[in-house]
């Protein structure tokens, strides 16, 4: 399902920062991983370039056979709202839009109809323990919660490709728990894919495989 090829990013400023060499990963249908690694050493770099996000600078993405090298801005855009689910460590809840409406927004920008959305998102807030909080505006939530409406709205759309930076980083254990068993079952019901990017031991537990990323690539847990 996704291939990368040699991936790599620089970064330039005053001293030219190397962040990903070289990086070679195949992820197939249903597939769960976990990427760990130190603080800093390109973890989230990794997933924004997969997402389309950034651009490497050199290596090839390919997704489902699509290279997203060769494609434009709009196009990645389509593709990133039809295929992917995002969650990220800053959350990016719209504070304007309340609960249900925050989490139904992948289905409006895919021209669901309003009411299926509704229905969609409603059931999505159910199944990350958000019942009845359709209504609600993200001020009142605490950032545990807001975490978890984050991953119903990358959810909610069914996408192939789920990419998960820290999903648990603000839950207790038992939501946490709760929530990585969601995202397992998601991907293996849908045979869709997944990589969570975590420091957390008892996450990457969860997955098929963990790698750790280091300056030299990634490589085999253990």
């Amino acid at each position: 399902m996704l291939v990368l090829d040699q991936l790599s990013k620089t970064y330039e400023g005053v001293r030219s920062r190397s962040v990903l060499r070289g990086i070679d990963l195949v992820l197939g249908a249903g597939e769960y991983i976990a990427v760990m690694g130190e603080s800093g050493i390109g973890k989230s770099t990794l997933l924004n370039l997969i997402a389309g996000l950034d651009r490497p600078d050199a290596g090839g993405i390919r997704l489902d056979g699509v290279d997203l090298s060769g494609l434009g801005d709009d196009a990645l855009t389509l593709l990133r709202r039809e295929r992917m689910g995002f969650v990220f460590q800053a959350f990016h809840i719209l504070p304007y839009l309340n609960l249900a409406q925050n989490v139904a927004l992948p289905l409006i920008l895919n021209r669901v109809a309003e009411n299926e959305a509704a229905a969609r998102a409603g059931a999505m807030l159910s199944a990350v323990g958000l019942e009845g909080r359709e209504a609600s505006m993200p001020r009142e939530l605490s950032g545990g919660e807001l975490q978890r409406v984050a991953i119903a709205r990358a959810l909610v759309h069914q996408p192939r490709l789920l990419l998960a930076d820290e999903p648990t980083g603000n839950l207790d254990p038992e939501s946490a728990a709760q929530v990585l068993a969601l995202l397992r079952e998601q991907v293996k019901s849908r045979n869709a894919a997944c990589i969570l990017v975590t420091h957390s031991q008892a996450a990457a537990a969860t997955a098929d495989r963990i790698l750790i990323l280091t300056a030299q690539g990634l490589r085999v847990a253990g």
